[in-house]
């Protein structure tokens, strides 16, 4: 039955025969079949086909001509060029007629000589040729075939691939040695028939025998060579001989024409018998009938062996020898196998041995020696002696089942070798023993070579034969055998008795004997060649200390006589052995050469089975080895390789400098961890230049390890003030010493990196590099960065960061201040995750500006993750295990506070820094469900904020079932939407967006309004479209899917998608479009089918009311930005241009949606935007409010007064409330941005100049940013525009942050007024409890002043403190403090409650007004506090001042104003009213520009103790007098195109006001107070009736002119001035 592969070898052969001429296929294939019939299937199915049809055609083209009785011999290497076929190997080609031995000849010849023989194909063939030898057909026939005709031949081809040789002058000598082969064999099968008959005719002769020789000799020399006849010889020369004398000496003469095979050709005399010494050619007159030996030379034909010699010597009448008839050949294998009793001529031998031992046949002593002889080496026994025999067989027997060793010798009689005959216990022998034999055997003879043949059976004993043959003309040596014998005995001793008396020496007798019974038979034998007994005792005591399973142990040692950077390093492993591949990286990262390897398994032998252990012995050289610490070095490097293995340490470079430098692992794992953090900041150079410019500069590395330990050992010194001193004046001269020895070194780029780790050692604050665990040091080390002082970090630099090292994970923690909050993330990222987080960071930088907190961030990566498409589980649990150590890590160099709030250094850990207990953590990417795991550490260290240390876990707020986080986004969307006049709660809008219902943001957004139109929307799984959806219906089904688990697109009711919809997956190849589809998404209408990018491309630039981001990646770039320079290629095929953006507006519910200059380009081309951490900030401040509250209510669960249970309850119950308080803060950001957008074209100069102040102190990097430069900033100017939303995010998080750090430092938290702020910022249900504990809030000051400076900028605007600072030259505490007193005089949060009220009521811009209006006059009454109040102000004394009587003027300057403030006042009024203002509010609002003069008028009343109604009056009068309204109305149209004029403008504004005011005093004191205001104007002005006309008429001409500049002002506000009298106060 035919297998597969004869099926493959069949086809081959077909598809090979198409290879040649079309015409001959058929007879072409018949051939091929033929030709590799008997190869095997295996030998040719893997071949080309014109390779395989090559090799046939070219033997075929070589047998074309062949003459009668010659054969063809073809030796070459094919090649495509010149054969049109190729092999890998040199060819052999051999035609000739059939016979036996051909391929044995031929194959032993090239063996001989040592080539390799890769393939044989021996086809035999029928062929018929013409007479001259030219073939003409190769039939199809058997060489058996009844249908052969007489004049075909039966031709033996053979095709032998041997190892390639190409030199012509090797290849002609193969075709030589071949020939001079196939001769022989052709010569000698030619004339075995005749051969054969010639030793029958010699036997008849000996059946009458020459007279000298006694009949049984005769007979059985007759007897042989019948035997012999008897297929027992393979006959392959014959030739006969005369005895003659020459010169007087005995010489064989070859008879003329008796010469049979390979002796066929005449030869004078013999060779080799004329080279025999004279007393050995003597025995040719011996009267002996049979000669049997060896010849000097081995057969060509058959087997490779000395051929075998039988010589029949002839005799005279007389008796006398005259010469002999030899036949050369070999001895089949019958005539080894048969018995010796069988065999004429040995069993004669036998018989007398036998006889002369006098043992009786049938006993056991003559069955054993018969036993002997039968197994005597046969051709020894062919040619011994029986007296020679005797003593040896005997000899033998006595040895029998005795552990001896025994050595016999025998000379050849014709002095031509030595045979040695040993004899050794079996248990001793191998191939090893026998060579060491044979080195002793040929170095006691000087023989030339030695053959050897060996026989272990059941006997006890091994016996080897050995043949030691002479050089040429060499006489045979005189040998001591006693001596040569005891050498041998020692040669070949057992190991294993060496290891015995090892064994009883070292451990006792009791121990040896029983581990010598497990370890007896356990060495292999390359073990027993590589080393001494000794030495297996040692490493069988290495062995018995291992555990039974994945036990390791470890010997570096020095060899005997090695140099002296020479170890071998053995491996003791138990279990499972180690694979080379593991271990050879290992070594070669540890600064050393493997230059060999030598692996043993030793197998174990007990009463329980088998245990199998491992011995790996490697040679290394080492590099750079530091002399005087070589007594260290084999401890360092033990432990640094087990701790490599563990998994405790990584195999790198580093590991180079435990050697090197003589650290220890851990010491380089300090190196190591600094260089990682060096690769995660972007560094140019790769770690492996990292590691070289350490091992090349090994004093400068241990100078650092020195440097690292002197700052933070605490063992070293004192934490006292002597001690901390002591540390800071031996780390000062250590950095010197690093200093000078770099100014060594030669090349710059290692300079640097060197530079580089002196200043993160320097910059490290803390390490938790000394804290131990239970199990020893620990493998994960955290280092505290003061990352600011590190030059080299890119932009923007944290004020702290934790850089966390380990085998398994890697992480980083960025905090911008000391009370710092963001999420961690499980980053994918490994090789560059700090500069994830980096640009993460940038976007909690702003989000935390709303909350306590300022921006942090941090993320780690698993470096021993299981793959989750395997197995999931084992993937999440590694990832949570490395979450756990980030934070334990964390943890370890962060102080802690005690019951009574007192801050506790962590334990082991120097610091070089104040106290900092705040560390706070939140969910990410990756981590969203991890927080409860993050806070079981934090209650495992005790930590002092217990679960409020990472917020949402399972006792805190659920932000996708609060929805927050899109609900804070929607309020952008909504502010967006209004600002274009459209209430997207009460009227449709179409959608795009990316996310599914599934997730938080995008589901939980896309239920914020039922008048949603979702077109399309796309996730990481499935595009939905849905051209025109109905707004009821399809929500319905949003929020179906919102609730459904683990719900996809993909489960959208299709029957409720519109025509032309569906949902597609993104893994499909292409995605056909509808009309509706592509009217809906603005695709041309020539377009059929996109493929899945494609169409999210194209989704992502709909014409759509809103976009909205809900998704991870980033979706939107800047046209001028490239996808490289975005770094998310997962979305480098969908992304689309912000100038293709064709949505009004942009949600960003997600991260990273948009690059920075993405949206600012959007919003330069009018799109509606902010940025995402200003949408998405909910998230992040309602887990700020759930950490504080947790804080605040820690202290009362430890008290007693609520128990753990009662706080959850309480948590859940503020919910609502927490949601509110949220969303007030995403409110009043995005009315911040509204209005920080409508003036920032009139405040382009002001930004422009703030811009420059920040980036001049470093504080802001405008390309980081994306902020726009000052030449931009001035086109914009010039253009009418000024800054983005996007941009001007960037600019309220910069500065509320900086007025957050510049207040906290301040006193201003500290002020009683302000504790109201820190109340309401915590829910009503908490105040009303627990306000004596919200008092005592440790974070109370960090609380107010977020409070504070939220409220501050978002009402006052991000250029507020720039701008009177400059003004004034306050500081942000006093202007800050001024800005409390003025918004609370003035009414300002009513009056914007009031405004928000009228959203969707009154057009946006009207409410801006209104809310500028409110900015104007809080500003204007700063500035006047800050210019007339002593600092610090106190904000509770001001406020009483003012409060009461402003409220009063507020209500009633309708009735006290006149002239033209009142004309303006009702213009206002009026258009308030026709905007459909509220009359009440309108009101408000319209006397508020006015109202300013109030901080005036109030001092004025206490002053002259004049009602203030009255002062108000007489005010407004003596400014109607005077026009000075019309004057203020000139000052406020001065231009402010820079910042002067802007100053200058202000300074006449408020110098006006204060003149005005002291004019009112002037008034007020000098005229009668019973008289009306207009008559004690009058009557003050009769009083300098010529001045003051004079002014009136400056005033007038000055206002009323068509020009007015600055200095025209500024003459008429010196006119003004000029009216107060040198009394006015």
């Amino acid at each position: 039955m035919r297998n597969r592969l004869d099926e493959a070898k069949s086809e081959l052969l077909a598809k090979a025969a198409l290879v040649g001429d079309r015409g001959g296929r058929d007879e072409d294939e018949a051939f091929l079949r033929r030709y590799y019939r008997h190869v095997t299937a295996e030998d040719l199915v893997d071949r080309d086909v014109v390779d395989v049809y090559g090799v046939a055609a070219s033997h075929r083209r070589s047998a074309q001509s062949r003459p009668q009785g010659t054969a063809v011999v073809n030796v070459y290497t094919p090649t495509i060029d010149e054969h049109g076929w190729a092999s890998g190997h040199t060819i052999v080609e051999v035609v000739i007629d059939d016979m036996p031995f051909l391929v044995d000849s031929v194959t032993m010849a090239l063996s001989e000589h040592d080539y390799a023989i890769r393939l044989v194909v021996h086809p035999q063939l029928v062929v018929r040729r013409d007479i001259t030898g030219q073939l003409v057909e190769v039939l199809d026939l058997n060489e058996n075939d009844p249908r052969r005709d007489p004049g075909t031949v039966v031709e033996s081809w053979m095709h032998v691939e041997i190892d390639r040789t190409d030199d012509p002058d090797d290849q002609a000598a193969i075709e030589r040695l071949l020939r001079d082969v196939l001769r022989d064999v052709r010569e000698a099968v030619e004339d075995w028939p005749r051969m054969r008959q010639r030793s029958l005719d010699i036997a008849r002769e000996l059946e009458h025998p020459p007279s000298s020789i006694k009949s049984p000799e005769s007979d059985e020399a007759r007897e042989l060579l019948r035997w012999l006849a008897d297929d027992h010889f393979t006959f392959l020369g014959y030739r006969e001989y005369q005895l003659d004398q020459v010169d007087g000496e005995d010489v064989l003469r070859a008879v003329t024409g008796t010469g049979l095979g390979v002796l066929r050709f005449d030869q004078d005399l013999s060779g080799s018998f004329g080279k025999l010494p004279r007393e050995v050619r003597a025995k040719a007159r011996e009267k002996q009938l049979l000669v049997l030996t060896k010849a000097n030379s081995k057969a060509t034909v058959h087997r490779p062996a000395y051929l075998d010699y039988v010589g029949v010597k002839t005799f005279d009448e007389a008796g006398e020898v005259v010469g002999e008839r030899r036949f050369l050949g070999l001895f089949t294998s019958a005539a080894y196998t048969e018995s010796v009793m069988r065999i004429p001529v040995l069993r004669r031998k036998v018989q007398e041995v036998i006889e002369q031992a006098g043992f009786a046949p049938s006993g056991h002593s003559g069955k054993d020696l018969l036993q002997v002889l039968e197994t005597y080496p046969r051709d020894e026994l062919f040619q011994i002696p029986p007296e020679e025999l005797l003593p040896t067989a005997l000899a033998v027997v006595h040895l029998q089942e005795r552990r001896h060793l025994r050595m016999f010798v025998r000379r050849d009689d014709y002095g031509r070798y030595l045979s040695f005959l040993v004899y050794l216990p079996r248990d001793r022998y191998n191939t090893d023993v026998r060579e060491r034999i044979q080195k002793l055997l040929l170095a006691a003879t000087d023989g030339d070579s030695i053959d050897f043949t060996a026989r272990v059976g059941e006997s006890a004993l091994a016996r080897l034969h050995f043949v030691v043959r002479m050089k040429r003309d060499q006489e045979l040596p005189v040998i001591d055998v006693p001596a040569l014998e005891k050498r041998l005995v020692g040669a070949t001793r057992s190991w294993t008795d060496e290891l015995s008396d090892a064994l009883a020496e070292q451990v006792g007798e009791e121990g040896a004997a029983k581990l010598l019974r497990r370890y007896r038979q356990a060495f292999p034998e390359g073990y027993k060649a590589d080393f001494p007994a000794r030495t297996a005792v040692a490493d069988v005591r290495r062995l018995e200390d291992l555990p039974a399973e994945n036990g390791l142990g470890m010997n570096l040692y020095q060899p005997v006589g090695g140099l002296a950077t020479d170890r071998r390093f053995k491996i003791y492993r138990t279990g499972a052995p180690i694979s080379l591949t593991q271990v050879l990286p290992i070594l070669s990262r540890m600064g050393v050469e493997v230059v060999d390897e030598r692996p043993y398994e030793i197998i174990r032998r007990g009463a329980d089975g088998e245990s199998i252990a491992y011995i790996y012995d490697f040679g290394l050289r080492y590099r750079g080895l530091r002399a005087t610490e070589g007594d260290r070095l084999k401890v360092l490097f033990q432990d640094a390789f087990a701790a490599v293995w563990r998994g405790d340490a990584e195999s790198d470079g580093f590991n180079a400098l435990v050697p090197q430098a003589a650290l220890s692992w851990r010491q380089a794992s300090i190196l190591r961890a600094y260089a990682k953090y060096l690769r995660q900041t972007g560094t140019t150079f790769s770690q492996n230049y990292l590691e070289e410019a350490l091992s090349g500069h090994v004093e400068v590395a241990r100078m650092l390890v020195d440097l690292f330990e002197t700052r933070f050992d605490p063992e070293r010194y004192g934490d006292d003030d002597a001690g901390r001193a002591a540390r800071r004046a031996a780390a000062e001269q250590l950095t010197e010493r690093v200093d000078e020895a770099l100014n060594q070194v030669a090349s710059l780029d290692q300079d640097r990196i060197l530079r580089s780790f002196l200043r993160l050692v320097n910059a490290t604050l803390r390490t938790s590099y000394y804290r131990t665990t239970v199990g020893g040091p620990q493998t994960v080390t955290s280092f505290k960065l003061d990352s600011r002082s590190l030059p080299d970090l890119p932009d923007p630099r944290p004020v702290y960061e934790i850089w966390v090292y380990s085998p398994r994970v890697e992480g980083v923690h960025l905090r911008f201040g000391a009370v710092a909050r963001g999420g961690l993330r499980w980053s994918d990222r490994r090789e560059d995750f700090r500069t994830e987080i980096l640009g993460l960071v940038k976007a909690q930088a702003v989000k935390n500006s709303v909350i306590v907190p300022v921006g942090a961030k941090g993320g780690f990566v698993g470096k021993r993750l299981p793959d989750p498409s395997v197995d999931r589980e084992a993937w999440l649990a590694e990832g949570v295990e490395c979450y756990k150590t980030f934070i334990r890590a964390m943890l370890d160099i962060t102080d802690n506070r005690a019951a009574d709030r007192s801050v506790v250094a962590p334990p082991q850990v120097v610091r070089h820094d104040g106290d900092d207990p705040y560390l706070v953590v939140a969910a990410d990417k990756g981590t969203a469900s991890f927080s409860d795991i993050a806070n079981d550490v934090s209650k495992e260290y005790g930590f002092w904020l217990g679960d409020a240390f990472a917020s949402g876990g399972s006792a805190g707020y659920d932000h996708k079932a609060m929805g927050i986080t899109a609900r804070g986004a929607w309020e952008s969307v909504k502010r967006h939407f209004r600002q274009l006049g459209r209430d997207i709660q009460a009227e449709d809008l179409t959608v795009v967006g990316v996310g599914d219902m599934s997730g938080d943001v995008f589901g939980n957004g896309m239920l914020l309004s039922e008048h949603i139109r979702l077109v399309a929307a796309f996730d990481h799984r499935h595009i939905f479209i849905d051209p025109d959806p109905d707004a009821a219906e399809s929500y319905g089904e949003r929020r179906r899917l919102f609730e459904l688990p683990r719900s996809s697109w993909n489960d959208y009711e299709p029957k409720l998608i519109s025509e032309g919809g569906g949902v597609y997956p993104r893994t499909a190849k292409t995605i056909k479009l509808s009309a509706e589809a592509k009217q809906a998404l603005g695709i041309d209408a020539s377009v059929e089918t996109m493929t899945p990018p494609e169409l999210m491309h194209a989704i992502l630039g709909a014409p759509v009311d809103l976009l909205w981001n809900g998704g991870i990646g980033t979706y939107v770039k800047a046209s001028t930005e490239s996808h490289g320079e975005v770094g998310d290629k997962a979305n480098d095929a969908i992304r689309i241009d912000a100038s293709d953006l064709r949505a009004k507006v942009i949600g960003e519910g997600g991260n990273l949606g948009l690059t920075q200059r993405g949206r600012i380009e959007f919003a330069v081309n009018g799109g509606r935007i902010n940025t995402d951490a200003i949408d998405n900030s909910a998230g992040v401040d309602t887990s700020d409010h759930e950490v504080n509250i947790k804080i605040l209510l820690d202290g009362v669960v430890r008290s007693g007064d609520l128990t753990d249970k009662q706080r959850n309850e309480l948590l859940a119950e503020m919910t609502g409330e927490i949601a509110d308080l949220v969303l007030a803060n995403n409110y009043g950001q995005n009315i911040a941005l509204a209005n920080g957008v409508f003036q920032a074209a009139n405040l382009a100069h002001v930004h422009r100049s703030y811009l420059a102040k920040l980036e001049s102190e470093g504080k802001l990097d405008r390309e980081l940013e994306a902020l726009p430069t000052d030449r931009q900033l001035g086109e914009r100017m010039s253009a009418g525009k000024g800054l983005t939303s996007p941009e001007l995010s960037v600019l309220f998080a910069y500065t509320k942050n900086l007025m957050y750090e510049e207040l906290l430092a301040g006193h201003m938290p500290d002020d009683p007024y302000l504790g109201a702020a820190l109340h309401a910022y915590f829910p009503s249900a908490l105040r009303d409890t627990y306000g004596e504990v919200i008092d005592d809030h440790p974070l109370r000051r960090e609380i107010i002043t977020n409070v504070v400076v939220n409220e501050l900028v978002n009402t006052a605007g991000s250029t507020f403190a720039y701008r009177l600072g400059m003004e004034t030259g306050g500081t942000v505490e006093d202007l800050a403090r001024a800005h409390t007193v003025g918004g609370v005089v003035f009414q300002i949060p009513e009056l914007l409650a009031a405004v928000k009220e009228l959203d969707n009521v009154v057009s946006f811009d009207v409410q801006t007004r209104m809310r500028l209006e409110g900015r104007t006059i809080t500003e204007r009454a700063t500035r006047w506090l800050t210019v007339n109040r002593r600092p610090p102000i106190d904000i509770a004394w001001q406020i009483g001042f003012f409060e009461e009587p402003i409220a009063r003027l507020l209500l009633t300057l309708p009735e006290v104003l006149s002239g033209r403030e009142l004309d303006l006042y009702h213009e206002r009024l009026e258009a308030l009213r026709a905007d459909g203002v509220p009359e009440p509010l309108a009101n408000r609002v319209a006397v508020l520009p006015p109202a300013y003069a109030g901080l005036g008028m109030v001092e004025n009343s206490l002053a002259t103790g004049t009602d203030l109604l009255e002062v108000a009056r007489v005010h407004f009068t003596l400014g109607a007098f005077l026009e000075l309204g019309r004057l203020l109305e000139r000052i406020i149209s001065l231009p402010r195109r820079d910042r002067w004029q802007t100053m200058a403008r202000a300074a006449l504004r408020d110098d006006l006001h204060a003149v005005q005011a002291a004019l009112t005093a002037q008034v007020i004191q000098h005229t009668h107070e019973e008289a009306a205001p207009q008559d004690r104007v009058e009557a003050w002005a009769g009083q300098d009736e010529i001045v003051v006309a004079r002014t009136q008429g400056m005033l007038r001409e000055i206002v009323e002119g068509d020009n007015f500049d600055l200095a025209r002002l500024s003459v008429g506000l010196r006119a003004v001035r000029g009216l107060l009298r040198p009394d006015a106060t």
